[in-house]
């Protein structure tokens, strides 16, 4: 049998009667659009946490904010909320830490124009990557140095979360984040003005259309792995603290789009939303390792 997990706001807990003790785990959630809204109006899609399916009754306190980056999830000031729920006077001791980070600090990333150093964006210039680099590899089109100063950036704000988790009554909670599902850079928007996010950059940087896809799959993968390695040089270092796990999206291979698509396709709201389906599917990968916590 599974249920519905029940969202709920900071606001709903704080200024209501909310049976929260009722439920057999208790989650809270930080994140991006992937724990919110990926579409205007937001019925053209849900969400991770709406498609979740546990076998215990579960409610999530969800922070998340679309458009939100990982350094802001765990800003004192824009996200007091979040904050004070960890380990703030009110906080409590939850079953799980769920977040949703990473993707938009990369699409901020990539967004960097051509005239930026080479060191603080992601894309090589058409005059860097060189006449053999058309319609070669993805890599060939990607900056290492801009990679590099992006992983540092990542590692100090992600160092930073789980710091904040360490810092109170959540210490020894479990902290998990995700990988982002495989995609197609393409334009599709989410409606009134948001997006897309990828192909534009894309375009700016003159990047042949037949390597879209395959620099959309390597920075997703690439994302995954610095997620990974960022947990595990964590837990390593912090051997006392609680569980750091990345739930892989991934693995729920979700039908890419369709090239040049300007909508819904595939298992895609738009360029980096899945469909109501799509999240379905992300959601039983989270639902393995949220039934299996104590």
């Amino acid at each position: 049998m599974s249920n519905p997990v029940k969202v709920i706001s900071p606001y709903d807990l704080s200024h209501g009667d909310f049976p929260i003790g009722d439920y057999g785990q208790c989650f809270l959630a930080q994140g991006d659009s992937w724990f919110s809204i990926g579409a205007i109006p937001p019925y053209k899609t849900t969400n991770v946490l709406e498609e979740l399916r546990l076998a215990r009754w579960a409610v999530a306190v969800n922070c998340a904010a679309p458009g939100a980056v990982l350094r802001r999830m765990v800003d004192n000031v824009r996200a007091p909320n979040f904050v004070n729920q960890l380990r703030g006077n009110v906080a409590t001791r939850w079953s799980a830490v769920l977040v949703s980070g990473g993707g938009n600090d990369l699409i901020e990333a990539i967004g960097s124009p051509p005239s930026a150093p080479r060191a603080q964006r992601l894309l090589l210039t058409p005059a860097e990557r060189g006449v053999g680099a058309v319609g070669g590899a993805a890599a060939s089109y990607l900056s290492d140095q801009g990679w590099q100063t992006f992983s540092t950036y990542l590692g100090a704000v992600f160092n930073g979360l789980a710091d904040l988790r360490d810092s109170g009554v959540n210490k020894p909670t479990p902290l998990l984040l995700h990988n982002y599902a495989l995609l197609r850079p393409r334009p599709a928007s989410a409606g009134a003005g948001f997006g897309p996010w990828l192909q534009p950059a894309l375009v700016r940087f003159q990047v042949p259309e037949n390597v879209w896809l395959a620099i959309g799959e390597l920075l997703m993968t690439r994302l995954g792995d610095l997620l990974r390695d960022l947990a595990a040089a964590r837990v390593a270092a912090q051997p006392g603290a609680g569980p750091i796990q990345i739930i892989d999206s991934q693995s729920a291979h979700l039908v890419l789009a369709d090239a040049g698509s300007t909508g819904a396709s595939g298992d895609w709201a738009n360029e980096i939303h899945p469909t109501r389906d799509g999240y379905a599917k992300v959601a039983a990968t989270w639902a393995e390792a949220l039934d299996a916590l104590p």
